[in-house]
């Protein structure tokens, strides 16, 4: 935002281009970081819509990519961490169930840490106390219903019928993430926001410390910065040498700032991709990835 209501001379190419296109037409335009998974249920023979994350921009998000791909509910959310980027559109979420002045609707599952739990409770507490005082008007909100995960990966637990296990890494070193691993016939690791993957983590994940779950077909995986470091997310000199270490078939890159322009550095890194034996490429808003759960 910077870049566009103060501009530099010149200006930054990749904010001034995101501005150039509608939003469908253009990958450089992000919103915050978030995957929603069309899980088919063979128990009942149903499409399950499970959303990682709902974040300060999940209106739009929401607006532009489920009407764009037909995506008619959510019935499940699932939290990375408490912050901003990842609840601040929980209470967006309204807009997505049937209307009721009384409330009365089946609530959405939501699947959070102890730790998340208590932050969400403090910034929304008219979505988690249900107790209305004598006298008290009753408001349309959203319907939820809280269950508490462990940030452990011996902690699997189920999301509308979907596995998945936590795994927690760290995001500052005072800090834990979840990622999620899921998947039975390929195994989709989504790890947004990182600054390390601590080596019981890399084990669960990696090539050649599964053992029986096998090779990661899908990485989904924080990249901030183009150079340098950062102390609470991967740069992409600290993702590659991860992509390197766990050997996945696919990685998408996700969390971007400005400084990545999506259409030359997904050739650098198509190039990269070459020569390593290893397919990496920029992820981007409204991106569908075909993939047997």
């Amino acid at each position: 935002m910077r870049c566009l209501i103060d501009p530099s001379d010149p200006p930054c190419p990749v904010c001034a281009y995101s501005l150039s296109f509608p939003p469908h037409l253009n990958p450089n335009y992000r919103c915050n970081s978030s995957l929603l998974i069309d899980y088919y249920c063979r128990s009942d023979a149903t499409h399950k819509y499970i959303l990682i994350d709902a974040g300060k921009t999940f209106r739009e998000t929401a607006l532009r990519w489920f009407v764009f791909h037909h995506i008619p509910r959510v019935d499940s959310i699932v939290l990375t961490h408490e912050h901003a980027d990842a609840v601040l559109g929980l209470d967006d979420v309204l807009a997505l169930q049937p209307f009721s002045l009384t409330n009365d609707t089946d609530p959405i599952p939501v699947y959070l840490t102890q730790h998340s739990m208590d932050s969400v409770e403090k910034r929304f507490p008219y979505l988690v106390k249900k107790k209305h005082k004598e006298g008290q008007e009753m408001r349309r909100v959203v319907q939820l219903c809280w269950n508490i995960i462990a940030d452990d990966c011996n902690g699997p637990f189920f999301a509308s019928g979907l596995k998945l296990i936590p795994l927690p890494v760290m995001h500052g070193e005072d800090y834990i993430c979840l990622g999620f691993l899921f998947g039975e016939k390929n195994r989709v690791a989504y790890i947004s926001d990182v600054s390390r993957i601590p080596a019981s983590i890399e084990y669960v994940i990696s090539k050649s410390g599964a053992g029986q779950t096998g090779q990661l077909d899908l990485l989904i995986l924080d990249a901030l910065e183009k150079t340098g470091s950062s102390n609470v997310h991967f740069c992409l000199p600290q993702t590659i040498e991860t992509v390197k270490w766990l050997c996945p078939k696919q990685t998408l890159l996700i969390g971007m700032n400005h400084k990545f322009d999506h259409h030359k550095d997904n050739e650098f890194l198509m190039e990269w991709s070459r020569r390593e034996g290893l397919s990496m490429q920029l992820a981007h808003d409204g991106l569908r990835v075909p993939i047997n759960l």
